[in-house]
Order: C-alpha cells, then structure tokens, then sequence
C-alpha cells in the first residue's frame, strides 16, 4: 500500500482553507440576530474549556490534585489575580498535594 504525502498536505490545506473562507464568503451581511451573535460569542470560550479541561484533570499523577490545583486556580482567577500568579499558585497546589496523596 503506497501513500502519497502530498495528496494528504493537499487534502489537508484544503480542508482548512476551506472551513476558513466559506463563513467568509457566504455570510457577507452582519449578523443581527442576537441568539446567533450570542451564540457566535461564546464559541471560542467553549472550545477553549472543552479541550483544557480534561487535560487539566489528566495532566498530574493523581486527579484529586489535578482538581485541587484547577479549583486553586477557578478561584484565584475569579478573584481577579493575575496570569502568572494563577499559574504559580495552581503549580504549588497540586505539588503540595502531590507530596501528600
């Protein structure tokens, strides 16, 4: 069985060209309902928490110290800290309990 990596490039940049350019050229009007446009808004936010999340829970030895480092994290974040001090407080949670568990 032979495979040719050019066609599978090929068939892969245009599969991405193509989910890039069609929303492009098929809707040329804004959006004025506001279910879509809400709709629209949140996407990125999902896709983003839908990919990270398991990652998150499988990223350590255990889960428990995976959910306690995420709810450090849910936490210092809503509370409105920075980036930085999110991620570091998070990394020393899940160490603690790492050391622990």
């Amino acid at each position: 069985m032979s495979h040719n990596i050019y066609l599978y490039i090929l068939v892969m940049a245009a599969v991405t060209y193509l989910i890039r350019m069609l929303p492009l050229t098929l809707i040329r009007r804004e959006i004025k309902n506001p279910f879509i446009r809400s709709f629209l808004h949140y996407v990125p936010y999902a896709t983003l928490a839908a990919m990270t999340f398991p990652a998150i829970l499988y990223s350590t030895a255990s889960t428990v110290s995976a959910a306690l480092g995420f709810l450090a994290a849910a936490c210092l974040a809503y509370l409105g800290k920075s980036l930085l001090t999110v991620a570091g407080c998070a990394c020393i949670v899940v160490y603690i309990a790492e050391l622990f568990l």
